[in-house]
């Protein structure tokens, strides 16, 4: 089921963070399961970035149809001062957040290192739907995927 997880996650393009600041904020993931992190491109003034520097101990919620995955993520946010980190995961949808793009002195990474997961893993709309059908029909429960909990 990690595997699973990690392949999942590298297909969504937007979760929502809780990083203790209020109310949980939509920011674009960057899974990395050889760095065993979710990377976070940012700016130096967003609340996020702020927790980050006090390694908060944050959530992350799955809620994506293109990576057919549902559920909440435990772990910790930091801010990280690795540069060639930055340079690797930059990407021109990261650019579009910023003036000067890569150059912008607001420009901030943030990791995300996960500590437990409960995951709903999917099939997809359509497996959904006809397995939705299939139950009404024969009463049985329908196999709409997996279901697991991970711990890192």
């Amino acid at each position: 089921m990690t595997d699973t997880f990690w392949n999942r996650l590298s297909k969504i393009r937007a979760v929502m963070l809780d990083a203790g600041t209020g109310s949980p904020v939509p920011m674009a993931p960057i899974a990395r399961q050889e760095d065993g992190a979710i990377w976070f491109i940012t700016s130096s003034d967003h609340d996020t970035f702020q927790a980050s520097k006090n390694g908060a101990a944050s959530d992350i919620y799955l809620c994506d149809s293109s990576g057919h995955m549902y559920g909440t993520v435990k772990g910790t946010l930091s801010a990280s001062d690795d540069t060639d980190k930055l340079d690797e995961l930059w990407t021109p949808m990261a650019a579009a957040w910023f003036k000067n793009g890569r150059e912008d002195d607001s420009v901030r990474l943030m990791k995300y290192t996960p500590r437990e997961a409960e995951v709903w893993v999917t099939d997809g709309t359509v497996k959904y739907l006809f397995e939705t059908i299939k139950a009404n029909v024969t009463d049985d429960t329908p196999d709409t995927g997996d279901y697991g909990v991970i711990h890192f």
